[in-house]
């Protein structure tokens, strides 16, 4: 299933590879072939699938001839999608989706859907079968973990306690009625009474303690694991974010708890059981290999019945993830764009796509629900039936006058039961750990997921001067696509103040994050006071800098707290004097609350130039070196603008500028025109892409023949 907002056609192409032999996964093949958010063109994967040792024949067909296709193959979906073509039936054709999974859709959906091109890969006569998987590992993926085997053998322990005084509830059970009610012996059934009260006592104790000690652990466990993984979250690069959607990095996240729970808090449970189940199933065979083998046969059939379904039950479970994962980032879409939706009388049409994927995510749970429905009666018959079995052959051992009592046979059950119940236990866990890798597959992508490079660094050297030497630069989003930067020589001297122009989508914005350290270069390198930024690190490198980006936003908070960026040791005196620099000062002052107004990411009652101003604040309270503002004032009237631009440029700091407006742009000792600079990037190349409109023949696809 694909993890990125825009890489159908990248797991589409995983999918046919591992069809043919060559098994990978999105993973590898994603730092094989970088893709941007525009997605796979259709020529693109055809490239990709060379690489790969397939050879790749487009095709423009019509709906009743996708019979004809050699399948698998792929698929243009919704004008911006991929899948695969897996069958074609008589009431449809079966799809693997990389957004939703295995599905059969009907002929009227793959009517709407099919745009009348699809891609056939076939291995070259020079492929080979190969393995390009990145491992799983779930030492890698849950690390280290402080404590843990001190806290499991005291769980152990005390459970291991408790085990031994549940084995011996039966034989209480059996001395009352073989002894007790045979001969009538009311001193001994006074000396059980109480002996079973005080170990039930004992039990009780024992039991609270070790849920006790258990939920202690798996809250300290749960706050440090998720606190590592949130940490790593943060660490990770611009790019992570910018190809996937919020609701899904939610869901991958929340795996956290669900992950930790059955690999660490259920693992004393499953040593016990197992240790149980081995006990009683020697007492078992101690009291009679008849009635045993009963108990065993049963609990083969359920084993059987395990794992013959996982397939399916794997399916409906991830399906069921997918789309509580699509549900919820079309939820925080909508909460987020609110006003739009409000603004554009979009209101009914929001709720109704939020109800489609309500529905989804709940019917794709009834489908999980309905397979633990089938699971519990299937668990209900086959041990019902086992101990009716128990009941009936050991009742006729107990009438023929074998060397076997009414209470040995009552004994023997609740062993039976024991061991049914543990063993049970234990195959349901392997299915859950089983089940638990589509979790760990999620929360992998955050994980495992390399964090933002050159951060860190053994840098030693003096402090470097606030210049910038920029030398070959060159960057594109994904490999094929059109240069955004190429072949830029750039030189900012210290306390320069420099403003760069140009048309909208000439690349200022990407030219910004480059130069911030945000976005890693494919070409040339970027230097620090002749440092290189490399060598520097990104950490040194951004204590020295200040920055408002376009899409900045302000934290929940209050006003001083989002300034200071929730400094602890900040002082009211460095928040205002940021603040007077900002020129926001003097609004925020006739605010009821002042500093201490409350703001955040989902709006305030400050206005789109007030907002800007904070930020700008934010930005100033650092103290920077060099400043960089990527339209930081758009949203200002012109007098408000001139006020921030001077009192910027009585820093006598280095400060880039990005803008369009002409007051903006005056205001720098020097303006670097952007479009004088780029190399011309020619034209796009040729093929149909994810988002493409336009699903018309290309010159290089064949038409298929009826």
């Amino acid at each position: 299933m694909q993890s990125e907002a825009a890489e159908c056609g990248l797991a589409c192409l995983a999918m046919i590879a591992c069809y043919h032999g060559y098994e990978t996964d999105l993973a590898a093949l994603r730092r094989r072939f970088s893709l941007s958010l525009k997605g796979a063109t259709l020529s693109r994967l055809i490239d990709m699938g060379q690489a790969l040792g397939l050879h790749g024949r487009p095709v423009r067909l019509e709906l009743e001839e996708l019979d004809q296709l050699k399948r698998p193959c792929i698929l243009h979906w919704g004008l911006n999608h991929f899948v695969v073509l897996k069958e074609v039936r008589r009431g449809g054709v079966v799809i693997h989706d990389p957004a939703q999974g295995a599905r059969t859709v009907p002929w009227a959906e793959a009517g709407r859907q099919f745009t009348g091109v699809a891609l056939e890969l076939s291995p070259h006569a020079n492929f080979r079968k190969a393995r390009e998987v990145d491992p799983f590992n779930w030492r890698a993926l849950i690390g280290r973990i402080h404590g843990l085997k001190s806290a499991l053998s005291e769980v152990l322990v005390l459970a291991l306690l408790l085990e031994i005084l549940a084995l011996l509830s039966p034989l209480f059970t059996q001395a009352i009625i073989d002894q007790v009610l045979a001969d009538g012996d009311h001193s001994l059934l006074t000396v059980l009474g109480i002996g079973f009260i005080l170990m039930l006592l004992l039990q009780a104790a024992v039991s609270a303690l070790r849920s006790w000690t258990v939920m202690r652990f798996g809250t300290s466990l749960h706050l440090s694991w998720a606190g590592n993984v949130f940490s790593h979250l943060l660490r990770l690069p611009e790019e992570y974010f910018a190809k996937r959607h919020l609701g899904d990095i939610v869901s991958r996240f929340q795996a956290v708890h669900a992950i930790q729970h059955t690999l660490t808090t259920r693992v004393v449970e499953v040593i016990l059981d197992g240790l149980m189940a081995t006990l009683t199933l020697g007492v078992m065979l101690i009291y009679s290999l008849k009635l045993s083998a009963i108990v065993l046969g049963a609990f083969l059939v359920y084993v059987l019945v395990r794992v013959l379904s996982y397939r399916v039950q794997f399916e409906a479970t991830s399906q069921q993830v997918i789309a509580s994962a699509q549900q919820q980032s079309k939820f925080l879409e909508a909460v987020r764009g609110a006003t739009t939706i409000r603004l554009h009388n979009q209101s009914a049409a929001q709720s109704a796509r939020y109800m489609n994927a309500t529905t989804d995510t709940l019917n794709r749970g009834l489908v999980v629900q309905k397979l633990n429905l089938i699971f519990g009666s299937a668990n209900t018959l086959i041990f019902g039936l086992e101990n009716t079995a128990i009941y009936w052959v050991g009742a006729l051992m107990v009438l023929g006058g074998a060397d076997f009592s009414a209470g040995m046979l009552i004994a023997f059950t609740m062993y039976a039961g024991m061991f049914t119940s543990r063993a049970s236990s234990l195959v349901n866990y392997a299915v859950q750990v089983k089940m638990l890798r589509l979790q760990g597959q999620r929360l992998a992508d955050i994980v495992l997921t390399p964090p933002e490079r050159h951060v860190e660094t053994n840098y030693a050297g003096p402090a470097p001067a606030p210049s910038i030497q920029v030398r070959n630069l060159g960057f594109r989003y994904a490999e094929g696509e059109a240069w955004i930067v190429r072949h830029l020589d750039l030189d900012i001297a210290a306390g320069e103040s420099v403003a760069i122009a140009g048309p909208s989508g000439m690349g200022k914005t990407t030219l910004a994050k480059l130069l911030l350290g945000l976005l890693e270069p494919q070409e040339g390198e970027i230097r620090i006071g002749g440092i290189e930024l490399k060598r520097l690190g990104k950490r040194a490198y951004r204590e020295m800098l200040g920055a408002v980006l376009q899409d900045d936003t302000l934290f929940a908070g209050s006003i001083a707290d989002n300034i200071s960026f929730f400094d602890v040791e900040a002082t009211p005196l460095r928040i205002e004097a940021a603040s007077r620099l900002a020129h926001i000062h003097e609004d925020i002052v006739a605010m009821p609350m002042g500093y201490h107004s409350l703001v955040g990411d989902m709006g305030s009652t400050l206005s789109g130039g007030q907002r800007q101003r904070v930020i700008l604040a934010r930005a100033l309270y650092r103290r920077p070196k060099i400043l960089v503002l990527d339209e930081a004032t758009s949203h200002l009237d012109l007098a408000t603008e001139r006020a921030v631009n001077a009192a910027i440029q009585r820093l006598r700091i280095t400060r880039i500028v990005l803008a369009h407006r002409p007051e903006t742009l005056a205001s720098a000792q020097r303006v670097i025109d952007l479009s004088t600079l780029r190399e011309p990037a020619g034209p796009h190349p040729a093929g149909l892409h994810e988002s493409s409109r336009d699903p018309g023949v290309r010159p290089n696809e064949e038409k298929c023949d009826a």
